[in-house]
């Protein structure tokens, strides 16, 4: 079952739809875990649920399909990475052009 978020947040997700600590586990149901195992799987829904509400909703739709918070998590960082590297390229771009604007005397803004 998928709970609705507020604010028009992502659907928050509850342990039994987490599959994060059944790969891992050996599909165990959520009764026959151990204390450790339990407290890893709250732990790994938690940490999803923050993830996915935290991501603007173009991202989200792209990474709302996985499961595992670790994946989630990967998937974020390659995507924001691409982000990170044009907005280097737009930055290098501005330098190049403050470092050819030059002043001629008598010339205004206007002119250039």
């Amino acid at each position: 079952m998928i709970i609705a978020g507020a604010d028009n947040r992502p659907p928050m997700l509850e342990k039994s739809l987490c599959d994060s600590w059944k790969s891992r586990l050996e599909k165990k149901t959520y009764v026959e875990l151990s204390e450790s195992e339990k407290l890893q799987a709250d732990c790994d829904c938690k940490v999803t649920n923050i993830v996915l509400q935290g991501l603007p909703p173009d991202v989200y739709a792209i990474v709302n399909h996985h499961k595992v918070a670790k994946e989630i998590w990967d998937r974020v960082k390659l995507l924001m990475q691409g982000t990170k590297f044009s907005l280097q390229e737009k930055e290098c771009k501005l330098y190049d052009e403050f470092d050819k604007f030059t002043f001629v005397k008598g010339e205004t803004l206007y002119q250039y």
